[in-house]
């Protein structure tokens, strides 16, 4: 069967890319290996009644563009604010309590420091500033901006041109910065800890803010590049609220779903069980897809969602690609140091800095950091660095049910935790069930330290180890961002430098996930992105 452009993998931005380009005309088939849609953003019952977001569990970064455009909210898209959004208990029986309300932060943070108090706000309107400058960035197609040889890629006029009026606009950016420029850069390029060393004096809320720079990374809070991390999490504004995370209502699968039913509505065809064992060319070409069972499919565009490692050192046929492109595809960094844990509890945690009744408090609506002293990430990173799971893990712990109560039992709860670090490649072993079992008993026993009735209410686990993240979802190496993402890997260096327009060296193969810029995370960019480009070039393969 013949259609204009063949999706491999329906995870949230191939969905995203499916829909724009149905709705300029073209016919579209998306092909998802699972069961469901939305790769990592999706919603599993995996005991009954327990509705759980096994991958992410969040949002706040998709594109406002993308709501409106595919309508999502019509398609059943609704984000349940966190208020609070985050709570920090520390053992000596204090605790941090952040939010939207600056009065009420500055009540908190001045438990610990009058200073910091009086600071924090400043900081935030800081990287709130910056991020306002930059974040169109994310919506537009990067250019080639450095000389590499000739032989790599021919380059039309046309794209010089459009090149050329993209790095004014970027020039135009950061000129726009004015004397936040400095900071910028640091933001964009340095660690995350001199700059909160610099800002703050208390060690609770450099800590609790530290979690967001090395959320889903393999380094430590004083390594380069941790300061977009950083950043990051100050961007998008889903929800209606910039840098607030909240939860979707039935679980993030239901944003997945809400671009899904837009995209079936634009006349996209969804299959999935439907595993691509080969993207098909014919000299330097593409033409088609085929799958695992042997079925084939054919189109003069195909635009592949899963990331660079899967696409071309699984999917393409050997000698299909320059040698250059595949030692550059080759050298990519998949480090990664992440684990999730869901939980189905019979009650909620009951915290000793903060006892309840048993019913939800502000306690268990937004983030709920353990460990969260900058020490405790320093430590953690080292022994990762050594190949061992961190003895006293970073866990961050949300808990859904405290603002949804479709997705679990009546009176009872679900809860995800995000533990760092747990490395992909042990020292002395791998990911067995002992270990993966020893290393989410000692995640629990940390929450026990702040909650101790937690080892009591687990009714249900689930353990995801990097190896499991990257059988079961398709993520290199565990890999949340479908490639780490430090200076040398962002904007015009990503997936590799030369080919960051989400075009590839084989005529009418693209990619569209988050393999390419602006890279991780739940805002559909991506994809976005990468059907303006598809749209640009046609539907026939040049």
């Amino acid at each position: 069967m013949n259609y204009d452009c063949i999706i491999v993998g329906g995870g949230h931005n191939g969905l995203v890319c499916s829909a724009y380009l149905a709705r300029a005309g073209w016919k579209v088939l998306v092909l998802e290996r699972r069961p469901m849609v939305g790769g990592a953003c999706v919603t599993e019952e995996l005991w009954p009644g327990y509705r759980i977001s096994t991958a992410a569990y969040v949002v706040s970064l998709l594109l406002p563009e993308i709501e409106q455009d595919l309508e999502l909210k019509r398609h059943g898209y609704e984000v349940l604010r966190r208020v609070p959004s985050s709570f920090t208990p520390f053992e000596d029986g204090t605790y941090l309590m952040l939010g939207p309300d600056a009065a009420e932060n500055h009540r908190e943070v001045s438990k610990f420091s009058q200073r910091d108090a009086d600071a924090l706000p400043r900081y935030e309107q800081l990287l709130t500033q910056i991020a306002e400058k930059l974040e169109p960035i994310l919506s537009v197609t990067p250019p080639d901006l450095l000389p590499l040889p000739k032989q790599w890629r021919k380059r039309s006029f046309g794209k010089k041109l459009r090149d050329a009026g993209k790095a004014r606009n970027l020039y135009k950016a950061f000129e726009s910065l004015g004397d936040q420029l400095p900071e910028a850069i640091e933001l964009l390029t340095g660690a995350a800890r001199p700059i909160l060393d610099r800002w703050f004096e208390s060690d609770q809320l450099k800590g609790t803010l530290a979690t967001d720079a090395i959320i889903g990374t393999f380094q430590s809070v004083s390594s380069a590049g941790t300061a977009y991390v950083l950043l990051h999490h100050v961007m998008g504004a889903s929800g209606g609220a910039r840098g607030v995370w909240g939860y979707v209502k039935g679980g993030m699968g239901g944003l997945s779903e809400s671009i899904a039913k837009s995209a079936k509505e634009a006349g996209v065809e969804i299959r999935t069980d439907a595993a691509v064992a080969e993207i098909l060319t014919e000299s330097g070409v593409t033409t088609g897809v085929r799958l695992e069972t042997g079925e084939t499919f054919h189109a003069g565009r195909v635009a592949s969602g899963i990331d660079a490692h899967q696409t071309f050192r699984r999917l393409i046929s050997e000698g299909q690609l320059p040698e250059t492109f595949r030692a550059a595809v080759d050298r990519i960094d998949y480090s990664s140091a992440s684990m999730k844990i869901n939980l189905a509890l019979s009650e909620l945690p009951n915290f000793t800095c903060l006892p309840g009744d048993g019913s939800v408090g502000p306690q268990h609506r937004g983030t709920i950091h353990i460990n969260a002293l900058m020490q405790d990430l320093e430590d953690g990173w080292f022994d990762a660095a050594g190949g061992q799971p961190s003895r006293r893990p970073i866990v961050e712990m949300t808990i859904p049910t405290s603002v949804d109560d479709t997705i679990s039992p009546p009176g009872q709860h679900v809860a995800s935790l995000f533990v760092q670090y747990a490395p992909y490649k042990l020292a002395d072993g791998t990911w067995d069930e002992a270990t993966k079992n020893a290393f989410a008993d000692s995640c629990i026993q940390q929450i026990a330290r702040y909650a101790p009735n937690i080892t009591d209410t687990v009714l249900h686990r689930q353990i995801l180890s990097p190896l499991d993240l990257e059988r079961v979802y398709g993520l290199t190496g565990g890999n949340i961002f479908q490639g780490a993402m430090p200076l040398h890997q962002l904007f015009s260096m990503r997936p590799v430098a030369g080919w960051s327009d989400y075009r590839t060296p084989i005529s009418g193969l693209y990619l569209c996930g988050a393999a390419a810029h602006p890279g991780g995370g739940v805002m559909g960019a991506c994809g976005r992105n990468a059907a303006v480009e598809m749209l640009r070039d046609g539907k026939s393969a040049t």
